[in-house]
């Protein structure tokens, strides 16, 4: 183990999405360093197989999007070791392609994975955390939390909301002995990003490097963290300093809506397969969200509208 890095000797550690790619790296890192970890994903037969190369580890099926499945977790998880230090929100979704192509219930899917999984994760362990005057909350964002991309247009709001969620509830929490966190990687080599064009602009990570981010601010508690490091103060510079015209015409040079233009299906299959299986499960499970009546151009909207309203559903 190199020299420096802080064991978490006895932790206890819930990293989420945790079967494959980013998660399954983080879980590996944390019991590397003494952690004891709780893999918690949708996909419970890749979890457990997941879990069972690494030790001290368990796994148990997590669907992020519904509160009652992390009450469930949690629960399991503070019957059998009483306690949470650390919780990594990584599990994600990244559907690719034209924005009005896109269908409604992958739009829910991005939304319910990306943003309410942050925050039905946080709102189920900080309570514990904060009677226990301490703990970690690292939630997962992306770059595209701060750098809008061309075909990414549900992805890119996710992220948005996934950062600011993690800045506000830092916010909230701060004095109680809960830190919340977000760690933003630029493009990472895993299966979301299958089929894609990495590199030219945005640089290209490894699994490993933002599990290593992660462990690092689990321990320093940094409010936001990219990886590589220097990618969000550089583009911070950059969106307060560039022009839009001349940042967009260097956007061209570089191919910016590649996501659109140049993605290979064929590579992609097995990812877009394992997400359109997913979104038909989760609108079966998910409530019908209200329909709200489309308007005619041109309409008077007065008139047009119906007498009654439709209600909105409360959450």
């Amino acid at each position: 183990m190199p020299s420096g890095r802080r064991r978490f000797d006895g932790s206890v550690v819930v990293v989420t999405g945790a079967a494959r790619g980013i998660g399954a790296a983080t879980a590996e890192l944390f019991s590397g360093l003494g952690a004891r970890v709780w893999i918690g994903d949708i996909d419970a037969e890749e979890a457990e197989r997941t879990a069972s190369r690494i030790r001290s580890a368990r796994a148990l099926r997590l669907d992020v999007t519904d509160g009652a499945s992390w009450q469930q977790f949690i629960d399991s998880v503070l019957a059998e070791d009483g306690r949470i230090d650390v919780l990594v929100n990584n599990a994600g979704v990244m559907p690719l392609g034209e924005f009005d192509a896109e269908t409604g219930d992958v739009t829910d899917l991005i939304l319910d994975v990306n943003v309410r999984g942050v925050i039905n994760g946080m709102r189920a362990a900080i309570p514990h955390m904060v009677s226990r005057g301490r703990g970690r909350v690292v939630n997962v964002a992306s770059m595209a939390g701060m750098i809008p991309i061309p075909g990414m247009v549900t992805y890119n709001a996710s992220k948005f909301a996934a950062l600011g969620a993690s800045l506000a509830a830092r916010r909230e929490y701060a004095g109680t002995g809960v830190t919340v966190s977000a760690i933003l990687p630029a493009a990472v080599r895993t299966e979301l990003a299958s089929g894609a064009t990495l590199g030219g602009g945005l640089p290209t990570v490894d699994p490993e490097d933002v599990a290593q981010a992660i462990a690092r601010t689990a321990r320093t508690g940094a409010r936001r963290v990219s990886v590589p490091a220097w990618v969000a103060p550089g583009w911070s510079l950059i969106d307060a300093l560039v022009p839009e015209r001349v940042e967009g015409f260097v956007r061209g040079l570089l191919d910016d809506r590649r996501a659109l233009t140049s993605v290979d299906d064929s590579q992609r299959r097995t990812y877009t397969e394992r997400i359109a299986r997913q979104t038909e499960q989760h609108a079966h499970f998910t409530s019908p969200r209200p329909k709200v009546p489309r308007v005619p151009s041109g309409a008077d909207t007065a008139s047009s509208s119906p007498t009654t309203a439709p209600t909105e559903a409360g959450s």
